[in-house]
């Protein structure tokens, strides 16, 4: 144990010393030892008798009572700036993970649809149409339609037969008019609707004029009935307004979606 080095009376007076005067020696001792002295040990050290060292030792424990968080050391308050960055400094280096994120695809692009080949199609077209060409000419020239001069005393030379306008006008606006109806989404639904019938009236038009040119020809006709010829002359005029009427439909679908 760590004692004071000092004479036992410096001062070299004859009075005894007081618990006052002893006191700050008594706590500075204590603090050198760090912990408070029993009674015997401040009577070997000071010199003191039993009374004078308890009345110390009640007053250090006085104060040791009322300051119980009061350390005996002074230690310096650490500067916490300077522990901090040598806490910083005494870390050991992590290397950084390299996160290396994927470019952003987007949305995934929708599957082309796969679309049906063509010639199949132009196999089933072609005979169709050879048999419908022939049927539509046929009848017209039953009804009177044939050669027309176009331009009489301008151009004499361009002659036309009438009788094709019949399947160019009927058969293409059925199938222009099924298009309408079967592409969905594009169009208003009073324009696919007025398509559908449309289409359907094409159709059933056309089918008639075929039996009914077959029925003739087979049963050897030359002119057809005036019921037949009237029915087929009034077809182009129908065609066309069918055809300008689905045209103001679509026309109007474009103008409502700008």
């Amino acid at each position: 144990m760590v004692g004071l080095n000092t004479p036992k009376n410096s001062t070299g007076s004859a009075y005894p010393r007081s618990v006052e005067a002893l006191l700050p020696r008594v706590r500075d001792w204590a603090a050198d030892l760090d912990s408070v002295p029993s009674r015997n040990r401040i009577m070997a050290e000071f010199q003191v008798g039993a009374p004078k060292a308890r009345a110390i030792l009640e007053a250090l424990n006085g104060e040791a009572e009322m300051a119980p968080v009061r350390t005996l050391h002074a230690v310096p308050e650490p500067d916490t700036e300077t522990d901090s960055e040598s806490a910083t400094m005494m870390q050991p280096f992590e290397p950084e993970e390299q996160v290396t994120t994927a470019a952003d695809p987007g949305p995934a692009q929708p599957a082309k649809p796969h679309r049906v080949k063509p010639w199949p199609l132009v196999l089933l077209a072609l005979p169709a149409f050879v048999a419908v060409w022939g049927g539509w000419v046929g009848l017209g020239s039953m009804t009177g339609f044939g050669p027309i001069n176009l331009l009489p005393g301008i151009a004499d030379h361009v002659v036309i037969n009438s009788a094709i306008t019949l399947p160019i006008g009927v058969e293409a606006y059925a199938a222009f008019a099924l298009r309408v109806w079967l592409v969905s989404g594009e169009h208003s639904s009073k324009a696919r609707q007025f398509a559908m019938w449309s289409a359907f009236g094409a159709l059933v038009l056309g089918m008639a004029g075929q039996v009914a040119y077959h029925l003739m020809s087979a049963a050897g006709v030359v002119s057809a009935p005036w019921l037949v010829t009237t029915f087929v002359s009034c077809l182009p005029v129908g065609v066309l307004g069918c055809g300008a009427a689905l045209a103001h439909l679509l026309n109007t679908d474009e103008g409502v979606q700008q």
